[in-house]
């Protein structure tokens, strides 16, 4: 299971005995997970993934449940589920599951989302690689770095200077998560989950030569460099994205050239 569960952004409560207002329950004897979950607005998958529980979601009398509350986006024009995650500080992942999304997460316009939100948490399990491998999808020169301003602007990854027809590849293995035609500002975009909380998005593409759902290996062709959405030349935007953080690239690629 991911070793990061999600969390209400509320105070913590001490137990009432509603799961309607509660951050925190205390099973009463009798109660399910089910009918826990629907006294409290919140999807049992929800409360059972920030509980570390397992199938089948067994609970038992005193044991005390986190309850995570959520904020609610609605889906606007050209919004895709990883953008919408990254403008929250949260992983697609997170969001999926919140809200019951399958492959290809399809959302629609007007659709309302349960924007949860991030708590690491003590973890039995071994530990994971804290990261993948990282290479840059592209050989050509950065145009624009990585910078972040105290007012929260900046630039979230790096510009590459490319030509019409380059190949771009995939930074780390991975599974492609969203292939977009119509990105706001990104126009043709690419992002890649690589596992234990990291993504790479690619933006800017002329053309997307994969889909969700492809398994990827590092220095595989994701698509063809172009300057689609806000681009005013030619570029490929890269950004490296660690459980819905922004991460300076230049900071994790290991190599100068492209695989």
């Amino acid at each position: 299971m991911n070793r990061f569960v999600l969390l209400a952004l509320a105070p913590l409560l001490i137990a009432a005995g509603d799961p309607a207002s509660e951050a925190e329950h205390v099973v009463k004897e009798g109660e399910t997970l089910n009918g826990i979950a629907n006294r409290a607005r919140v999807p049992a998958a929800v409360i059972a993934a920030a509980n570390g529980l397992a199938e089948p979601y067994a609970v038992k009398e005193g044991q005390r449940l986190v309850i995570p509350r959520q904020r609610i986006h609605v889906v606007g024009p050209g919004e895709t589920g990883f953008a919408i995650a990254m403008r929250y500080g949260v992983t697609f992942e997170n969001v999926a599951l919140a809200n019951g999304l399958e492959p290809p997460y399809s959302i629609r316009l007007g659709q309302r989302l349960i924007i949860p939100a991030v708590l690491k948490v003590p973890s039995l399990a071994p530990p994971m690689r804290s990261q993948p491998y990282f290479r840059p999808p592209h050989d050509g020169a950065v145009l624009l770095g990585y910078a972040v301003r105290p007012d929260g602007g900046g630039h979230d990854g790096l510009d590459y200077a490319v030509t019409p027809g380059d190949m771009v590849r995939a930074s780390a293995s991975g599974t492609v998560v969203e292939a977009a035609t119509d990105a706001p500002r990104f126009g043709r975009l690419v992002v890649i989950d690589h596992g234990n909380g990291w993504h790479s998005a690619y933006g800017h593409l002329d053309r997307v030569t994969v889909k969700v759902g492809d398994v990827v290996k590092t220095g595989e062709r994701i698509g063809i460099a172009g300057a689609s959405g806000d681009a005013e030349s030619p570029e490929l935007h890269f950004e490296i994205r660690h459980n819905g953080r922004k991460v300076d690239p230049s900071d994790k690629l290991q190599g100068a050239g492209g695989a």
